[in-house]
């Protein structure tokens, strides 16, 4: 930064730095900034990405650090690997959530909205997002600024399928971006959507071989670099204003039922029954 803070306010508190942060979550996230170019690129082991429920804790914490650095002026976020995510092999929720207690549940919750509500609000910068194959909780990437794809991520909304209400962000993202008809659809049937029709309904910018996926969104970067930066600050903000609104407006009902519901339901999510009906899926 040109202007530094600390060179004019006595008591200045300044935000953490990269080096630290970056120590901080690297068992979830590889950080890597180039000139004002945050690329984060999600993993585990060094392998592909494979979302916990400490990961999931760590998510809403890490966009804060991200957004109160003022070096991160563009972000990239992808993945690693031929998978952008997938899920814990040893299941997520072993037992149904009425058998938690209150205080865990309320951490669930708390978790999975700020994870959504942190990037939205936390986040002042150009995103962009680059999806390298398939996997799940793709809400943030379709929610990123512009969202590049390999041709074979495919973007779903799994929670009713697996016995859940479709409560945290991944359905708010599809019905905001496909429209409320179409996304009713691909969620009851838990059909899942292909980069190309994922292009051609506007939910990603462009489909892009692998090997071309991050250097494409790193000239993206760069151009938009090149721009002063009260325009990549207002641009962004202008861009993102409707993810505010809908956040504001119907992230909250959304979570809540999904809470709601799973606690009400005294099952397993996902219900072991549900996955293994996976063949009647075929028909739609």
């Amino acid at each position: 930064m040109t202007f530094n803070p600390a060179d004019h306010w006595n008591g200045y508190l300044a935000p953490r730095g990269l080096e630290e942060y970056s120590a901080t979550y690297a068992d979830f996230f590889q950080l890597k900034r180039e000139d004002g170019i945050l690329e984060i690129r999600l993993h585990t082991d060094g392998g592909p990405y494979v979302h916990t429920h400490a990961a999931h804790n760590a998510w809403p914490r890490f966009w804060q650090e991200v957004g109160n650095d003022p070096e991160n002026q563009v972000l990239i976020i992808t993945g690693t690997g031929d998978r952008w995510m997938t899920g814990d092999p040893r299941g997520m929720n072993p037992k149904p959530a009425s058998d938690l207690e209150p205080d865990h549940i309320q951490q669930r919750m708390y978790d999975g909205w700020k994870l959504i509500e942190s990037f939205v609000n936390s986040i002042d910068v150009p995103t962009i997002a680059a999806v390298n194959g398939p996997g799940v909780h793709t809400e943030f990437a379709t929610m990123s600024d512009v969202t590049f794809a390999a041709p074979d991520a495919d973007f779903m909304d799994p929670h009713f399928w697996l016995g859940s209400p479709p409560g945290d962000g991944q359905a708010m993202a599809l019905q905001s971006l496909i429209g409320p008809k179409r996304a009713a659809y691909y969620i009851y049937a838990a059909k899942s959507i292909p980069a190309d029709t994922a292009l051609e309904w506007g939910i990603i910018n462009d489909v892009l071989p692998r090997a071309e996926l991050l250097g494409r969104a790193w000239d993206l970067a760069r151009f938009i670099m090149k721009r002063p930066r009260y325009t990549r600050w207002a641009t962004h903000n202008i861009l993102s204003r409707h993810w505010k609104k809908t956040v504001a407006e119907d992230f909250g009902f959304h979570m809540a039922h999904q809470m709601l519901a799973n606690v009400a339901s005294k099952s397993v999510v996902p219900n072991p029954e549900l996955v293994a009906d996976s063949e009647a899926r075929k028909m739609f």
